[in-house]
This record gives structure tokens, sequence and C-alpha cells, in this order.
């Protein structure tokens, strides 16, 4: 079962999560399935720990 995809935007500051409203999103990336949002943030994520490791 996959797991339910959960909106980062909506869902930031709110006590309750947002379920992505997918292809009614301007985030969302049909090709993918993946919401822009989190791709950004993980290439961003990868991006640090690349040049954390560089520096050791």
């Amino acid at each position: 079962m996959a797991p339910i995809p959960i909106c980062p935007l909506m869902s930031a500051g709110n006590q309750h999560t947002v379920v992505c409203s997918q292809e009614r999103c301007a985030w969302y990336m049909n090709g993918s399935k993946t919401c822009a949002l989190y791709v950004m943030a993980h290439k961003a994520i990868m991006d640090i720990k690349a040049k954390q490791s560089e520096k050791k």
C-alpha cells in the first residue's frame, strides 16, 4: 500500500496535515508523481551532504 502523499506547503504551520491534491496542484509533477517542493528539498539536502563530505 502506497503512503498517502502529504502537501508540505499546505501542511506547514497547521496542526493537521493536508493531503496532496496531485494533478490539481501547480507544484505537482505528473511525470514523476511527486511534489516539486519535495524534489527541491531533497536535492538541497543531498547537496549539503556532499559539501559536508568534501570538507572531511
